[in-house]
């Protein structure tokens, strides 16, 4: 007999239980990357997607909301705003979720698409402003805000207390991780700076052998360049930097130099700036997911790409610790998923062809011919005086669950159309014999139709989905929608096929 599974889950993090998901920020893993670290040299690696919402910010965003209540520069209620790539956004968003805080973030259209959706998921506003103005420009929109409209705003960007909620939390947890194995080397990129800033005072305080490493894009090079930065009175860019340029490494070197970096580099608190090129980024990025387990965004593997280079030139033993500051997930619209495929490549399709079933080229096995059904008069009366409600006289008969009712759905929303949604899968329907009998009903009054959703638009039957979409290419929903009075908007939609999800279109 086996001896029993004994699974390897650690029981070395905390596992009392919290009053609050923001009790939860900050105390997060360092991890060996054993399989990626140059012979006879360790590289570890600071897994900051441990924190709630997955990033180094979470600690800055709690840091500075709690730090403005302390001093009394937020007041209960106010609005927020901030500047933001993304990250330190959705850290405020957590935030400000948590302590009742309405949230505006901006931030320039360029950034990946699923920031903006989890800001607004978490209840956050977000105001774009124009990639070509780069981040002086949302610096900028948030500060006219805030002047206008009285709302709070915590300068991730100068805010002294952003390198120092780093130096209490992020620094002295990796001086505790490596107290008895003192590191020879800390690497990070630089958004606002806070993070190295904060690290590095920590590390020159308690491990001053420690060398602190920045590294930025190898064609923006901002701070190698030695060129100064101008800043406004109170500290805030005043221009862009005039050796900017685009890179892929978003959250990464913004288009000046924050004053939090300017004050650190002042400071001696960096040591050295190193460059990395975003093919090196996404090549590691993907290595580390590949090959160590790490899912991770471009940021981290460029850091992660200086750390080895940089311990491999370091004699043997020494310990490099890098920076991996978010999860793979803020990057999904990202270059560095641009070859991942939603389809099934060809060994994948060989693989499902392997075995007889469940294959798209194989013919689905013919249904047994289906009795005709005929609804009870209960069912049928129920159904005509749906259909039939001038009140309500678009008629949406649905399945709250299923992915066509939803397409469907959005058109009319799109359009701006009052409907009643009538869902058959809901619990009006529970009973089987009468939702079976009611289903049976508007088959009988939809001339046979066998399929969810089924629309009716002043009494009259429209049809499914597709019948939808179709009536809507061609004009034939409009026309339907004037002879019954019902007043509705233009959108700015071509096709309506294009509400379906990606694998519905393709079928």
């Amino acid at each position: 007999m086996n001896a029993p599974f004994s699974p390897r889950i650690s029981q070395s993090r905390s596992l009392v239980r919290h009053g609050s998901v923001l009790d939860l920020v900050g105390n997060t893993p360092v991890v060996l990357a054993e399989k990626l670290s140059p012979p006879g040299r360790e590289v570890w690696l600071k897994l900051e997607s441990a924190n709630p919402m997955g990033s180094v910010k979470d600690r800055l965003a709690l840091g500075l909301i709690e730090a403005a209540e302390q001093d009394g520069s937020l007041k209960p209620g106010q609005t927020v705003v901030e500047a933001t790539s993304g990250n330190t956004g959705i850290g405020l968003a957590l935030v400000c979720a948590r302590k009742g805080y309405p949230l505006v973030i901006v931030m320039a259209e360029s950034f990946s698409v699923e920031r903006r959706k989890i800001l607004r998921y978490l209840g956050a506003r977000v105001v774009l402003t124009p990639a070509s103005l780069k981040g002086t420009g949302m610096i900028e929109k948030a500060r006219e805000l805030a002047d206008e409209h009285g709302w709070f705003l915590p300068r991730q960007f100068e805010n002294e207390n952003n390198e120092q909620v780093h130096e209490a939390t992020t620094g002295m947890e990796i001086v505790r991780a490596f107290a008895d194995a003192p590191l020879d080397a800390f690497v990070s990129g630089l958004g606002t700076g806070g993070t190295i800033a904060g690290v590095g005072r920590a590390l020159k305080a308690h491990m001053p052998q420690a060398r602190i490493v920045a590294c930025e894009p190898d064609n923006s090079p901002v701070l190698a360049s030695g060129l100064p930065q101008q800043y406004a009175d109170d500290g805030a860019p005043a221009a862009s930097h005039p050796r900017f340029r685009p890179h892929p490494m978003q959250g990464w070197a913004p288009d000046f130099i924050p004053a939090v970096t300017a004050r650190a580099i002042a400071d001696g608190v960096i040591d050295e700036v190193l460059p990395v090129s975003g093919s090196e980024a996404l090549a590691w990025s993907r290595r580390l997911a590949r090959e160590e387990g790490v899912f991770c965004g471009i940021t981290s593997g460029a850091t992660f790409a200086v750390a080895r280079q940089l311990a491999s030139e370091m004699p043997e033993g020494v310990r490099v610790l890098a920076m991996i500051p978010d999860t793979g997930e803020r990057y999904l619209t990202t270059p560095l998923f641009g070859d991942i495929e939603e389809d099934m490549d060809q060994v994948e399709m060989e693989i499902s062809c392997s075995t007889p079933g469940s294959r798209f080229d194989a013919a689905p096995a013919a249904a047994p011919a289906a009795q005709p059904a005929t609804a009870s008069p209960n069912a049928l009366s129920h159904v005509d005086a749906i259909i039939a409600d001038k009140a309500q006289p678009i008629v949406f008969f649905s399945l709250e669950w299923c992915e066509f009712c939803w397409s469907a759905q959005k058109l009319l929303e799109l359009m701006g159309v009052n409907f009643r949604g009538v869902y058959l899968d809901g619990p009006d329907y529970s009973d089987p014999d009468w939702g079976s009998d009611v289903r049976v009903a508007l088959a009988q009054c939809s001339g046979g139709a066998p399929t969810i959703p089924q629309i009716f638009v002043g009494g009259a039957h429209l049809g499914g989905a597709t019948d939808l979409f179709d009536a809507f290419n061609d004009g034939r929903l409009t026309e339907a929608l004037e002879r019954a009075g019902i007043a509705y908007a233009e959108p700015e939609l071509e096709n309506a096929y294009a509400l379906l999800p990606k694998w519905l279109q393709k079928r």
